[in-house]
């Protein structure tokens, strides 16, 4: 075919795409103005002729999934205020073949709340965000579009005693963190955030409202920490609040990562999913630029639930290699080593502000599971690689105690007994381009690869929370199960299949789909 003749084809191509696009726009629209009529779609349904559009569409949490060439801009996006209008987004969406992506608070790694390559609507559930708290029946309902630094502080406004275990980011919308897993510093006294959510309400691909009862318990087990996305619309859970003390513990202890702190890694690969429930050290490994000096370094960052005087005996006790002293810690409440955790310097109640996010970079992440200690010189090498790149991260939280005593099968997250601690590895950029941007993902598979043999295998596991779109090889929205099974084995083990029969019993129709959702049963 000659170049004009391809000029001219393609011209009609991409018009045809724009027709089909613009028909779509405005079917959409008058499809919801159809479904609600005295309600105007212009407060919730923002169009890109719209100027909220320009704000709406991308997420400020990870600029690199928002700059990609590959997906197109959604038809519409959707902030629905009730859940009317998320079953009317659903049925119209379906009317007019157009899919839907779910986003609450947009730290999806990447992108898939918000990103599609065939025309679609984006929901996003910012304006459904109300917390209520019962502290009489230690529970709380939060609706997804919420922050988890929104309910740590409703929870903590309401008791002194009270408080949740998920992650450590405020910033977090509770939708996609629940429905994922959800790891956080009282992970080893409480499990996850999934394992501790007791109802739920979700909107599924019929438009139908749902709680616990009424879908059932194979889909109440499937979005606690299979992905509620593949599912439906999970419009607010209700969570078991915890039993926290009035002074917790806190301490950061920073090292550089010479010869003696690699054998204190060592010690805490041993000794750190041992120790006492109550106790929590993670360890982050990070190259560290100062004017004077530059170097590796390894922070052992810790929340104990309980007082500084059981602390320090009990260190001396399981692990006094660390050499933790009185003056390495402090004392305070609950609530303010979640804002210490987090890294904030401000007061508690900048937890619920949405427009404080300290994480915001161009980013890419991969996890593992360990499932034996690490020998030593795997550590001198890693501390040898970060000194070729400067903005990498390895954070390594450990598992035992509660998490050992959970069943595999409890819910879709099966990585529990066994499992010594997860490593998340994460570079960030600054600077935007192709060029820089492959070269830091080039690094951090690099890294990955490295680690491979010292990390779990026979699947070698990931993280569904620190979604990987590098593992399995088709990655398009309607995968099928053989193709899916090589990353949903490695997210979700044995539990992979079951997923997939509930997933054919509640979506047939496969509706709720992007890639690496779940599949249709074989």
């Amino acid at each position: 075919m000659g170049l004009v003749a391809t000029s001219v084809l393609w011209v009609v191509i991409t018009s045809i795409i724009c027709i089909d696009a613009i028909r779509a726009h405005d079917g959409f629209v008058s499809c919801m103005n159809k479904i609600i009529p005295f309600v105007n779609t212009s407060g919730y349904v923002f169009t890109s002729d719209m100027p909220m559009y320009s704000s709406l569409v991308s997420s400020k949490h990870n600029p690199r999934c928002s700059n990609s060439t590959t997906y197109r801009r959604p038809i519409g996006i959707v902030t629905p205020n009730n859940i009317a209008e998320i079953q009317a987004s659903i049925i119209c969406s379906q009317e007019h073949g157009l899919q839907v992506r779910v986003r609450s608070g947009g730290h999806d790694y990447e992108g898939l709340s918000y990103l599609c390559k065939t025309p679609f609507v984006i929901i996003d559930m910012r304006n459904l965000r109300s917390i209520s708290i019962n502290v009489e029946q230690e529970s709380a309902w939060v609706e997804s579009g919420a922050t988890l630094g929104e309910l740590y502080y409703s929870i903590a406004q309401e008791s002194h005693t009270h408080g949740f275990p998920a992650g450590i980011c405020p910033s977090v919308g509770v939708g996609g963190h629940f429905s994922g897993g959800g790891f956080g510093a009282m992970v080893r006294k409480y499990g996850l955030a999934a394992d501790n959510v007791i109802d739920a309400h979700l909107v599924d691909a019929d438009g139908r409202f749902l709680d616990r009862e009424s879908m059932g318990e194979d889909l109440f087990w499937a979005i606690r920490g299979g992905g509620g996305a593949s599912f439906g619309v999970i419009v607010s859970w209700k969570i078991k609040l915890v039993r926290v003390p009035p002074k917790v513990t806190v301490f950061n202890v920073y090292k550089n990562m010479d010869q003696h702190t690699i054998d204190i890694i060592h010690r805490w690969q041993h000794e750190a999913h041992t120790l006492k429930n109550e106790l929590f050290i993670r360890l982050l490994i990070q190259y560290v630029h100062g004017d004077t000096n530059t170097s590796v370094q390894a922070i052992f960052n810790s929340l104990f639930l309980g007082e500084l005087k059981e602390l320090i005996p009990l260190m001396n006790e399981t692990f006094p290699q660390l050499g933790l002293k009185e003056e390495d810690c402090v004392e305070m409440s609950w609530i303010e080593s979640v804002v210490n955790f987090a890294g904030l310097k401000e007061t508690a109640e900048l937890l619920q502000s949405n427009k404080t996010d300290p994480y915001v970079s161009y980013f890419k992440a991969k996890s593992d599971f360990v499932t034996k200690p690490m020998p030593q010189h795997v550590f001198v090498r890693i501390r040898e690689k970060f000194h070729q790149q400067k903005l990498i991260f390895m954070i390594m939280d450990p598992n035992g105690g509660r998490m050992s005593e959970i069943s595999k099968s409890h819910i879709p997250f099966p990585h529990r007994r066994g499992n010594l601690y997860n490593i998340q590895y994460l570079v960030k950029w600054e600077v935007n381009g192709v060029r820089a941007t492959n070269k830091h993902i080039h690094w951090l598979r690099e890294l990955y690869k490295y680690m491979e043999p010292y990390v779990s295998n026979h699947p070698r596991s990931a993280y569904l929370n620190y979604r990987d779109l590098d593992i399995g090889t088709n990655q398009q929205a309607n995968t099928s199960y053989l193709e899916a099974k090589v990353w949903g084995e490695k997210y979700f083990k044995g539990n992979f299949k079951r997923l997939t029969k509930v997933k054919s019993k509640v979506d047939p129709d496969n509706f709720f789909r992007y890639e690496q959702s779940i599949p249709l049963q074989n």
